[in-house]
């Protein structure tokens, strides 16, 4: 049996959704964040050495990582996937097997990056400090995100919502595992807030996300996506 492990609000939301399309049986073990700092629960170093989360159990082997657990999946058990994900690796050589490697690399390997540094100079702020370091912190986050942080977020929302205007999912006309990786950072992307109506791609992408059946299915079993969902 797959157990997932999987810590609120977090990237093992991908993983459910995922298993929830293949219609595979699994068992979820949910792990609360730190109510003070919202890091993870030491017991996850219990699952895996590294304390993250999405990880999984599957017998005695134990996967971690995003796009591992997804690839390790579709390997695993895709052949036993309905027909109408019949595309979730595209063939070799095709442009949607191009498009699937670079999404699959981009969503952790850049666009995280910017949304995590996004949420812990927002964070600074509203730490315990000493009254006199507050102006100094609240200053200093906030030129930090003016002049690094934001123009790489608008950059890369513009350069998402250019390839959605010509793809209805990441790969192409058809689902695919690059979906489920880029989906957790989709709904970051979007919860930044700012002018919504300049992403009218990055919003329908979302709204297809959300309006298939498995995708409720994962909210419902592993709970909001983001803090304030």
């Amino acid at each position: 049996m797959i157990t997932v492990h999987h810590l609120e609000f977090s990237r093992s939301q991908r993983v459910l959704w995922l298993l929830e399309e293949l219609g595979l049986p699994y068992q979820i073990k949910v792990y609360k964040r730190d109510p003070k700092t919202k890091l993870a629960p030491p017991e996850l170093k219990q699952v895996h050495p590294l304390g993250k989360s999405p990880v999984i159990t599957d017998g005695d082997l134990v996967v971690a990582e995003s796009a591992a657990i997804l690839e390790y999946l579709v390997e695993r058990y895709g052949a036993q996937a309905p027909a109408s994900l019949g595309n979730l690796v595209p063939a070799a050589g095709a442009d949607a097997h191009f498009q699937q490697r670079f999404w699959m690399h981009y969503a952790e390997g850049s666009l995280m990056n910017w949304l995590v540094m996004k949420l812990v100079f927002m964070t600074i702020p509203t730490q315990p400090m000493p009254f006199f370091v507050r102006p100094i912190a609240r200053q200093l986050c906030a030129q930090v995100q003016k002049k690094l942080i934001d123009p790489n977020l608008a950059n890369a929302t513009a350069f998402i919502e250019k390839h959605l205007a010509t793809h209805a999912w990441f790969t192409g006309d058809q689902i695919a595992l690059a979906d489920f990786q880029m989906s957790f950072a989709v709904e970051a992307l979007l919860s930044r807030g700012g002018d919504l109506s300049q992403t009218p791609n990055l919003l329908r992408y979302r709204d297809q996300m959300h309006a298939r059946p498995a995708y409720q299915q994962a909210l419902a079993k592993g709970g909001p996506v983001l803090i304030g969902q």
